[in-house]
């Protein structure tokens, strides 16, 4: 009846010319998951738009962009009132999915779901705000980003819960990959998540080789814990073990298993055996990548497992993972699903209780054990190093095989951050070399630029060896290469011409990160920031000085032209002389680009040659 009453309402719309009845047919075929953007009806006295006519001033809207509001009613809640995490990953998926199939055309699938952290719970009678738009389109796969905020409606509150990236997959005919079309970013905010989300997709790639290594160099950081006065309790008491059956309105509208439909069952076992160690109802406060290995479609069966594989002082550890059967027990079970939960258990102060030990399984037990602890460094650092704001992060953070990853992420990423930002000032022009100032918050930032002679490859090459720098930058004194952490990462110790407030020579510690382009139109990054390593403390006769974000961009212009651009974010103790010497600064960076741009074109031939013996 509802939907009969609808369709009527709508045919009217149509008929007396209120809505376009291409929207009305464009929003039928997106589905009516949640309360996804509707069709825009015209407004009273508004003209129709005319072919040819000037477009309104205001910004265009992605076309990716996917708006859900839910209202959290008693049935999507827990005992305590508040909206289950399993039904709130079933709406963020459905509006990251509506998004990635806007921008493809075609039907897409769930890969993976990067780090959840949840800052707070929602209750009844709340509205769950969610914005899904692309950030990127590779080959055959892309990034969604997903915000999720809560609004108070008696009171108008607003507030954020969490930010997630997910990746999806197009799929045309019988499951083949589909080619996808590039995006083009038109805003400030999505330039910066369009060139980040080459970044992150890197750091996915390595993530499990980042556990790996942690656990064969730091072998002690993860033995069994031991507590004065506790017994633990034996993770067999834990474990979880459900079977769901895939019926249609589990399925998307491709007939497979709905990715959130699996990551909500996943949470729900997951909670169980973090209940049976507390005795207690915990909170969920962290989901660890989820990654699907493969489809199931309906009438599989859905084995879910989870275990508690470490318990903290505060928080524990739940793995847990999704195998698929058909009809037919003889056949294998298909690994679908996998993912690790952090629940904490909260007192009625909404602080974190104190939780028991865990005693795990002989063999595999004591694997996840160790592994679970590993994890946690490594989440830890993660979040310390990539999800603080750039305020909040000392200048030179602590280098170490645990964050090694996430170092070098954040230092490619500040520097693409920075290269997006809009509202650049020209400073001053001189010949080809062309200067640019930003000022926001408690940083200026400076730009230098100019079009030189050289293929893109062969200037990426040059610069990125600091030990050539002292070449053609006179502030240069000598910088030593320290570690080479791998093929895109090296550490370096940089002595500066420099002499600071206490008429010493500066020394840096700084780890280079060097990128080629991911895709057409992206240009090579070498990005630098300061690190700490024990090897190479503060010494005596230097006064130890700290780079926030700097390194170059460079852009191919032709076969023979590029452009390179410099890029350094003046730190607050850098600016008491910056502001007092602009004029004299703008002609050290101006005189030091152009000895750079002769070091380019006299080195660029031996390098040709050198390339050609190779």
């Amino acid at each position: 009846a509802a939907t009969l009453l609808l369709s009527r309402c709508l045919l009217k719309m149509v008929k007396e010319n209120i809505v376009d009845p291409e929207e009305i047919l464009s929003f039928c075929c997106n589905g009516l998951q949640g309360s996804t953007s509707p069709p825009r009806a015209w407004e009273p006295g508004e003209q129709e738009e005319v072919p040819g006519a000037m477009a309104s001033p205001s910004p265009a809207r992605n076309p990716t962009e996917v708006q859900m509001s839910q209202l959290v009613l008693p049935c999507h809640t827990n005992h305590r009132g508040e909206l289950s995490t399993g039904q709130l990953l079933k709406w963020i998926d459905t509006a990251a999915c509506l998004s990635a199939e806007r921008h493809a055309g075609c039907p897409c699938v769930t890969a993976s779901m990067d780090d959840i952290y949840f800052e707070h719970t929602i209750s009844v009678g709340q509205v769950v705000n969610i914005k899904a738009k692309v950030n990127r389109a590779f080959n055959s796969s892309m990034e969604v980003g997903i915000q999720v905020s809560y609004e108070d409606l008696c009171s108008g509150k607003h507030c954020s819960i969490c930010k997630a990236y997910a990746t999806f997959v197009a799929q045309g005919p019988s499951g083949s990959k589909v080619k996808l079309k590039p995006l083009t970013p038109q805003t400030e905010e999505e330039k910066i998540e369009h060139s980040i989300a080459a970044e992150r997709r890197r750091m996915r790639l390595v993530n499990k080789d980042t556990l790996k290594d942690l656990l064969s160099r730091s072998p002690r950081e993860t033995e069994l814990e031991t507590r004065d006065d506790s017994v633990a309790v034996p993770a067999a008491k834990t474990r979880v073990e459900s079977v769901e059956l895939v019926l249609p309105p589990h399925a998307n509208h491709q007939g497979n298993t709905f990715g959130g439909q699996i990551m909500a069952w996943m949470e729900n076992v997951a909670t169980i055996a973090a209940s049976r160690l507390c005795h207690a109802h915990p909170t969920l406060r962290t989901i660890e990548m989820f990654h699907f290995r493969g489809p199931s479609q309906v009438g599989d069966r859905l084995v879910l497992k989870a275990i508690v594989n470490n318990a903290f002082k505060n928080s524990m550890e739940v793995g847990v993972c999704a195998e698929a059967y058909g009809q037919e027990m003889s056949v294998s079970r298909r690994h679908i699903n996998s993912a690790f939960m952090t629940f904490v258990v909260l007192d009625q102060e909404g602080r974190p209780r104190t939780l028991p030990m865990v005693a795990p399984e002989p063999g595999d037990g004591e694997r996840r054990y160790r592994e679970a602890s590993a994890r946690k460094k490594i989440r830890l650092d993660r979040k310390y190093v990539i999800f603080c704001k750039q305020t909040e992060v000392p200048l030179s953070v602590p280098w170490d095989q645990s964050n090694k990853v996430y170092l070098s992420y954040n230092n490619v990423s500040a520097l693409k951050t920075l290269v997006a930002k809009a509202n650049w000032t020209l400073a001053r022009e001189k010949e080809k070399v062309r200067m640019y100032t930003l000022e926001e918050d408690k940083f200026l930032s400076f730009r230098i630029e100019m079009s030189v002679r050289i293929t893109a490859s062969q200037a990426f090459s040059l610069l990125s060896d600091l030990r050539r720098r002292h070449e053609w930058d006179s502030h240069y004194a000598s910088a030593e290469l320290v570690q080479q952490v791998d093929d895109d990462d090296m550490i370096y110790h940089v002595v500066s011409q420099t002499l600071s407030q206490e008429n010493k020579p500066q020394d840096f510690v700084i780890l280079a990160s060097r990128r080629k382009p991911c895709s057409k139109g992206d240009p090579y990054v070498v990005a630098f920031r300061s690190v700490t390593l024990p090897t190479h403390p503060a010494r005596a006769g230097f006064t130890r000085g700290e780079t926030l974000c700097s390194g170059f961009c460079i852009w191919p212009e032709s076969e023979e032209m590029s452009k390179v651009a410099y890029y350094n974010q003046a730190t607050p103790g850098y600016l008491n002389y910056v502001t007092t010497n602009v004029a004299g600064l703008s002609s050290n960076f101006c005189a030091t680009f152009e000895a750079c741009e002769k070091f380019l074109l006299k080195n660029k031939e031996d390098l040709i040659m050198r390339l050609q013996d190779l």
